[in-house]
């Protein structure tokens, strides 16, 4: 049997294929709206299971609707449990204004070094990693101890209702396994001389607010004779945009800061000012800081009025929150109480899609993820430190049934996160990621199922 070493080699000597991978991935628009009917998921899932079969890996198609498919692949080992799970999702969210980017959203175009697409970072560059790790193993008739397993769910982008939420309550024995990696961490930041790898041991909860202002419809030609609503939706999105949240600096990489070179010891006094001491030195650090010391209120998306001659009646404004670990329901809406004082005729509800969730910080699983890394990116300089992540994923539910779940892509450090643009315009990832990506796979593997 080859040796790691060997392994690796050869995800550097296939990197033409595993772009090729990526753009076969991305080119296939699995666009998931939010509304049903949407994703169409399921194009994505027989594309990765017939590219499965031809490389002797067993796979299956489980589907809560038969458009959203979620593909899940084991590579068994002698014993009959999976030790490491492979996560991932297979929809994209949708592309605002394609005449602003400088590639077809859905060419997998490379330029610079870079491939270009909805979906290239988020998250289609993690699955043709995962993939192509499993067939060098499968490849190489690598023998594993404990059973290799890949899941890449549908509507991960809204909530993992059809996707891995839907799996882990009715197919829970498709996401057995000790350990998982998944997207949502594994930031590279470069301080000086120093490499410093944002572990995601967990995530900010994430609510959607929709918000109705009310006044009375009339004709446009006489609005006195009417309330347009219009005004009092300027009047909330004001006292939005005037919102100064609660500061906090109670989350664990705030204990790591000297990591970064930054002594002094933070608090909500000063954490602004660290973040743009920070932000000098690493702008993804300072973003990374700023959004893991306050609750952050979005608003997305208005609609309301019915016609260009009618006053509005109504006007709905949708919001996304992201709250830290211990900002429940109630604080949410204490503070949109009083974000809201003094204004009549408006109205919110709220849609609790995911709770604060995470995971411990030094297990196993941590520990493999520093040796896979140190030989994918062949640096044995890194220092790590427990990061939460301003975003949502899938790990919530793999982490509720216990299972130890890191966000961790093995992102090469040359490639700038700042540069991904996930959910924007000219999204991409770096060839160099996707290479390094596959190689700490590979590795993860090698060490956590014990290959023979």
């Amino acid at each position: 049997m080859p040796s790691l070493h060997d392994l690796m080699e050869q995800a550097d000597a296939l990197t033409r294929e595993t772009v090729e991978l990526e753009q076969a991935l991305v080119r296939i628009p699995s666009v998931n709206t939010g509304a049903m009917p949407t994703g169409n998921e399921t194009l994505v899932a027989e594309f990765v299971e017939d590219w499965l079969d031809n490389e002797g890996i067993d796979s299956e198609i489980l589907a809560r609707d038969p458009d959203r498919g979620n593909i899940v692949a084991v590579y068994p080992g002698d014993l009959p449990k999976t030790r490491l799970m492979l996560m991932s999702h297979t929809d994209v969210v949708p592309v605002e204004e394609a005449g602003k980017w400088r590639h077809d959203p859905f060419g997998a175009e490379i330029s610079g070094g870079r491939v270009y697409g909805r979906g290239a970072s988020d998250c289609k560059a993690l699955l043709a990693s995962q993939l192509m790790a499993m067939a060098i193993l499968k490849r190489n008739d690598v023998r594993l101890q404990h059973g290799l397993r890949l899941v890449s769910g549908a509507d991960e982008e809204h909530g993992g209702r059809w996707g891995f939420g839907w799996l882990a309550e009715n197919h829970p024995q498709a996401l057995e396994s000790d350990f998982a990696v998944n997207e949502g961490g594994g930031t590279p930041i470069e301080i000086g001389n120093s490499l410093i790898y944002a572990l995601g041991t967990g995530e900010k909860g994430r609510m959607e607010i929709h918000l109705r202002f009310k006044g009375d419809s009339a004709h446009a030609s006489v609005p006195w004779t009417g309330t347009n609503a219009s005004y009092s939706l300027a009047k909330g999105l004001r006292a939005i945009e005037e919102y100064t949240p609660e500061l906090n600096t109670s989350l664990p990489i705030f204990e790591h800061l000297s990591e970064f070179a930054i002594e002094q010891q933070p608090s909500p006094q000063n954490v602004d000012a660290i973040i743009e001491q920070a932000s000098a030195a690493s702008p993804r650090l300072g973003s990374m800081l700023r959004a893991l010391s306050r609750m952050t209120l979005t608003p997305t998306m208005i609609s309301g009025g019915i016609k260009s001659n009618s006053v509005p009646e109504v006007f709905e404004l949708t919001c996304d929150v992201r709250t830290l670990p211990f900002q429940d329901e109630a604080y949410v809406r204490a503070q949109l109480d009083n974000l809201l004082e003094g204004m009549e005729d408006v109205e919110y509800d709220l849609d609790y899609m995911s709770v604060p969730n995470a995971s411990p910080f030094d297990t196993e699983l941590s520990q493999a993820i520093r040796r896979a890394q140190a030989l994918a990116v062949r640096r044995d300089d890194i220092r790590w430190v427990p990061a939460v992540s301003n975003g949502f994923t899938d790990s919530r539910f793999t982490r509720n049934l216990g299972i130890v779940t890191y966000g961790f892509t093995g992102s090469h450090p040359s490639d700038d996160p700042m540069l991904s643009r996930a959910h924007g315009t000219d999204e991409s990832v770096g060839i160099e990621t996707l290479v390094s990506s596959t190689r700490c796979m590979i590795a993860l593997a090698w060490e956590l199922c014990q290959a023979q």
